[in-house]
């Protein structure tokens, strides 16, 4: 089965620059479209859907950031990769204020860019992945309601969750007696994967545990180098 190529717009003035930008993602399976100032970046944006955004800072007619903030007005969720010769700090937050996912200053290793915009796309595909919609469950004798972030137990008091409580228990619940792996759960709660969002949500787990504990047939399994798996034992 075919895997849908990525779609990439690249908005350079410099036109060596962004040829050889875009022939670079070509050969690493993304299919790329140019455009060769802000102007006719907005064009073909609202003529294509796009997975991810590459713009110059510095361009003739519409400036990199500007055609950033129009872009966000279309689609808020859009990545949005900022690239510049400036090195200020002025600049780099400016960036990071219309919601840039990255900024990178030139000259960049064109590795670094691939390896960033994967991790960008892949992080992306884990949050968008379509969830149920159900809210109420039933784990061994507990009583789940994630709406209310309500667990139960019995005649006991209703135990009140945190908020990133209450999403990773229904994380685990919908997959019940199967893998939740860590990285999707890290991504979608946590919206990163990195060694303090890692211990973060151990700590959680541990708290979920310990819930948990009132029935004996409930357990929250560890699956070394994996991911968590809930489990209702008969």
């Amino acid at each position: 089965m075919k895997v849908e190529q990525k779609k990439i717009l690249i908005v350079e003035d410099d036109y060596n620059f962004g040829k050889i930008l875009k022939d670079y993602l070509i050969l690493n399976d993304y299919f790329v479209i140019l455009a060769k100032n802000g102007i006719e970046g907005m064009e073909k944006f609202e003529k294509e859907n796009f997975d991810l955004c590459i713009l110059d800072v510095m361009m003739p007619f519409k400036d990199g950031f500007t055609l950033g903030k129009e872009i966000r007005e279309k689609n808020e969720k859009i990545p949005l990769f900022f690239l510049s010769a400036k090195t200020l700090k002025e600049d780099v937050l400016k960036g990071f204020k219309i919601g840039a996912d990255d900024y990178l200053t030139k000259p960049f290793d064109s590795d670094v860019l691939l390896a960033k915009i994967k991790a960008t796309l892949n992080r992306n595909t884990y949050i968008n992945v379509p969830e149920s919609e159900a809210y109420e469950f039933e784990i061994g004798m507990f009583k789940f309601n994630s709406k209310l972030r309500f667990l139960s137990y019995g005649e006991k008091e209703p135990i009140n969750l945190s908020p990133k409580e209450n999403q990773l228990l229904r994380l685990l619940v919908l997959k019940i007696n199967d893998i939740l792996l860590r990285e999707t759960a890290l991504i979608k709660i946590w919206r990163d994967d990195n060694y303090f969002t890692s211990r973060s949500m151990d700590v959680y787990i541990a708290k979920l545990r310990k819930y948990l504990k009132l029935d004996s047939r409930v357990e929250i399994v560890n699956i070394h180098g994996e991911g968590f798996r809930l489990v209702v034992n008969d």
